[in-house]
């Protein structure tokens, strides 16, 4: 029934948006870049559509209930990263008439070795980026209709590659654009139904939070990964169709249902804190539980916040804008855009700390906020919120999906095997299958997590890239290959420390799990140090000021000479 009634046509309106797209594309950049013609108010309705991914949605919320009201950092990174974007990049990136970052680096240095390193750097981000979106479709949809996590997962992919195939990124403009408002209506109505509805003593629970130690009421979980639980004293639980009496640790099956009675003692998840524990109301993260809450916060806002100006389907898509004045107009209204949509995150998350606390004990707390609406109100009405909100779910999961597979179809068939239009629509088929064979064996992984990672990587190599190279004329090719590389490898290397489980404590723990704060100095820092031990080509100024003049400013005899005396012209 919600696949019907609120995912069908999210994915329907989708592909017929995409069909529009069809007429207009005839070209490489008709593809890639809608012919540079969006204008600033559709392109920050589609930037932000783009932006507002499975990890804003949904991921949020999930981390409040999980970890406490800290996790308001990401948002706050999340906004913060385009006011950076605004000042430093948006207007230059415009001017170098690039339709990529590897046609910028290699516009900028004239290095194709640097381009196609670029394109590499765009497939390890978007791996990272694309398979928490086609996670959490599978999950949320697993766990709205007790379908299989792989429908959800085949469906969206199916969607992100039929639309782009067809129409592009005139396509995916609309498409994002308009699943933009979509989302913001379906997260804002819902959210204030849900305030109204529960009532004064769920809304006093929500913001004096107590430990989750007790089931209120029989407790149905459905635990789509094994999970280990360590059980204080004996409690008598339900799985399917049996009764047993589990005590000290158990470790629960993937696919188990068990109903937890009213009154028993909520068992800990190996390795993870009860929800509303102590540290729950503290304003600050606390990464890997290392104690170190000041730091884990700086660290995670510096992966955003720098992350932001370096995520290649962002930087992309200023190049749809048709010159600097209106890329950097698209940055400002964004900024007011997104301001508007994480004013609900919160609520959704302290309301799910009250009413689905029991969604830690599954690793299920992404799908907080399409479960809310049920545990409110069991008719018809809490039916349809769930719809609606699973329909803004899926438009989440498509809008950012559609600009990352374009982005990693662009960087191998425009940078790394060119070739025509052609091979950019087959290009977009495989790299949908791909994520989606990606996503069926990703279902342990943290959505929040995995899209924090792709920030970190993009912060580490171009967010260095892209602030050098346009601002200061000493950067070379030696020293701009360096620093990529070194950021690419001290921040994928820290990311598969903590995945293989690297047994660090303390602040060290923090720094390879986040390692931005190290890794995005490191990087500027191996760039000018080997630029300085180089010479930069002779043409750097001139390049430097393709980048800083207005598109409006008359070109003059001067200009001319002084592009063929630098071979140039």
């Amino acid at each position: 029934m919600i696949l019907a009634f609120a995912v069908a046509p999210v994915v329907l309106v989708t592909l017929l948006i995409g069909l529009r797209g069809v007429a207009a594309m005839r070209t490489t950049s008709d593809f890639l870049v809608a012919s540079r013609r969006v204008s600033p108010l559709l392109n920050s309705a589609a930037v932000s559509g783009e932006y507002l991914s499975a990890a804003s949605f949904l991921g949020v919320a999930g981390l409040i209930v999980k970890d406490g009201i800290g996790a308001l950092w990401y948002p706050v990174g999340f906004t913060a990263g385009y006011i950076a974007m605004l000042v430093l990049v948006a207007a230059p990136m415009r001017r170098s008439g690039a339709l990529t970052v590897p046609d910028f680096a290699e516009a900028r240095l004239a290095s194709p070795a640097l381009r196609r390193m670029t394109a590499v750097v765009i497939l390890v981000i978007g791996g990272l980026y694309l398979v928490p979106q086609f996670r959490t479709a599978g999950l949320v949809l697993s766990a709205v209709s007790e379908t299989p996590y792989w429908v959800g997962v085949v469906v969206a992919g199916t969607g992100v590659a039929i639309t782009l195939a067809l129409g592009g990124m005139r396509a995916a403009t609309y498409v994002q654009a308009f699943q933009f408002v979509l989302k913001l209506v379906l997260f804002i109505v819902p959210a204030v139904w849900l305030l109204v509805q529960v009532g004064p003593s769920v809304r006093h629970d929500a913001v004096h939070p107590a430990e989750f130690t007790e089931f209120e009421r029989d407790t149905r979980v459905v635990f789509r990964v094994g999970t280990t639980l360590d059980f204080t004293e004996p409690t008598t639980v339900h799985v399917g169709q049996e009764t047993r009496v589990v005590d000290g640790t158990w470790d629960v099956p993937q696919g188990a249902k068990v109903v937890f009675p009213r009154g028993a003692t909520v068992p800990e998840v190996a390795g993870e804190a009860r929800p509303g524990g102590t540290e729950w109301e503290r304003p600050l993260l606390d990464i890997s539980d290392a104690g170190h809450p000041l730091l884990s916060t700086w660290a995670l806002v510096v992966a955003l916040a720098l992350g932001t100006m370096g995520l290649p389907h962002v930087i992309m898509r200023f190049h749809t804008s048709p010159d600097g004045r209106a890329a950097r107009r698209t940055a400002a209204i964004t900024v007011g855009l997104l301001s508007v949509f994480y004013l609900f995150p919160g609520i959704y998350g302290v309301l799910g700390h009250v009413l689905v606390p029991q969604l830690y004990l599954s690793g299920a707390t992404d799908t907080a906020v399409v479960a809310l609406p049920a545990q409110v109100d069991a008719g018809w009405q809490g039916g349809l919120f769930t719809a609606l909100l699973t329909g803004g779910a899926f438009a989440a999961f498509l809008a950012t999906s559609l600009g990352l597979v374009l982005v990693v179809s662009g960087a191998i068939s425009h940078d790394l095997l060119p070739g025509g239009l052609s091979r950019l629509r087959v290009t977009v088929l495989i790299v949908s299958a791909a994520v989606v064979l990606l996503a069926l064996s990703a279902i342990r992984l943290d959505a929040g997590v995995l899209v924090t990672w792709g920030f970190t990587v993009a912060a580490s190599t171009f967010c260095p890239l892209l602030v050098l190279g346009i601002w200061w004329p000493r950067l070379t090719v030696a020293g701009a290959m360096s620093g990529v590389l070194v950021g690419l490898f001290a921040s994928s290397g820290a990311i598969a420390g903590t995945l293989f489980g690297l047994p660090v404590h303390g602040w060290l723990a923090i720094l390879v799990a986040q390692p931005a704060p190290w890794s995005v100095p490191l990087a500027f820092l191996t760039m000018v140090v080997v630029s300085l031990r180089g010479r930069p080509p002779s043409w750097a100024r001139t390049a430097m000021l393709r980048l800083h003049l207005n598109e409006d400013r008359p070109v003059t005899e001067a200009d001319r000479f002084r592009e063929l005396r630098d071979g140039r012209g």
